[in-house]
């Protein structure tokens, strides 16, 4: 009876502690920027999304398109609805255009908040959203880069709240929403690799 007891008070302490982490905020993975710096960053992304979109002139070499930290940060969050679409990204009337080389599957819902930051050759996100009507932050890090023309993603690093889940448990899910949304994945016309490098995201164009 009495190791019973002991058992079930562990078990009730391991719990507590594993909620306490799951809710407990996690260190952010980008420092916040001031508003006029953050709008020059979404300018600069939709800019070089534009850039993608273009034809390339024939004999032309080839040449590739870079995105920080800040830039991608800021295109997750226009993307998310969580800032104002830039100037460029208006038509003549106002009315915010789609931009026509990237999109973001919003492969988790009711986001409130996105960080996202690109160190070495690995890309970190931080989202904010709702598990069972609780404020939750899911940290997701690992490589990108493409196949066939698809852009590819393996995670290395897993956390809820401040709780880290080995990513092995994961990748097999990851991997098979990923599959579900694959044309959603797809890699502009005029984009030939994908790949990350010094705390960049570089696209490769033909």
């Amino acid at each position: 009876m009495k190791l019973r007891r002991i058992i079930s008070f562990a078990t009730l302490a391991i719990s507590i502690f594993t909620l306490v982490l799951v809710l407990k905020r996690p260190a952010p993975v980008a420092s916040v920027l001031a508003p006029a710096a953050a709008a020059a960053n979404a300018q600069s992304f939709q800019e070089k999304v534009n850039r993608l979109a273009e034809p390339r002139a024939p004999g032309e070499g080839e040449s590739e398109v870079r995105i920080n930290s800040g830039e991608l940060s800021a295109g997750f969050a226009q993307a998310a609805g969580l800032a104002p679409p830039t100037a460029s990204a208006n038509d003549s009337t106002g009315a915010p255009a789609a931009s026509p080389a990237m999109e973001f599957p919003g492969a988790v819902p009711n986001i409130k908040d996105y960080q996202v930051s690109v160190d070495g050759d690995i890309v970190r996100g931080q989202f904010l959203t709702q598990i069972a009507g609780k404020d939750v932050y899911l940290t997701l890090a690992g490589h990108l880069g493409s196949k066939d023309g698809y852009a590819t993603f393996n995670a290395t690093e897993v956390k809820i709240g401040d709780l880290s889940v080995p990513a092995s448990l994961v990748n097999e899910v990851l991997q098979k929403k990923l599959a579900e949304q694959r044309d959603q994945l797809k890699l502009p016309d005029n984009v030939k690799d994908l790949k990350v490098e010094n705390g960049e995201l570089v696209f490769m164009e033909k």
